[in-house]
């Protein structure tokens, strides 16, 4: 998760939503791929990093289905980062800070509830204190900056 919410300073940089995901091989320990939202920068609604990590393992590993493999996000997935998730049939999420407004696993839809998703392990609140602050803080200098 460490590596996450480093992914995740790293877009903020860019003025980016400060959201960073890994993937992980469980086989082996190694980090397949790791980025943060590139929404601003790609000038895409759909390069959040969950979106981007998923892309980026596939290509690498030139397999459509990312099996035994965890993802660590720093955010709640949203749903169309949930659903890519199950798509991909990866088998963990780690997630830090709950996202109340577009959360879409514990939060919202909770996409995993529904029988018609491949449903991954979840893991809930890793970090969250560290992943929440990173929010708030952003949010709070975007208000003042307004």
């Amino acid at each position: 998760m460490e590596i996450a919410i480093s992914e995740a300073i790293s877009s903020q940089k860019y003025s980016e939503v400060p959201v960073g995901a890994v993937l992980v091989d469980l086989q082996f320990n190694k980090i397949i791929s790791k980025s943060g939202n590139n929404v601003v920068r790609k000038k895409s609604p759909i390069a959040h990093a969950e979106m981007l990590v998923i892309s980026s393992s596939v290509k690498k590993l030139n397999k459509r289905y990312l099996e035994n493999t965890a993802i660590y996000v720093t955010l709640e997935p949203c749903a169309m980062c949930a659903t890519a998730i199950s798509e991909a049939r990866i088998s963990r999420v780690y997630f830090g800070a709950y996202d109340e407004k577009k959360g879409a696993i514990e939060n919202g839809i909770r996409l995993f509830a529904n029988n018609s998703y491949y449903k991954p392990e979840i893991y809930s609140g890793i970090l969250e204190d560290k992943c929440s602050h990173l929010m708030k803080k952003f949010f709070s200098e975007l208000r003042k900056n307004k």
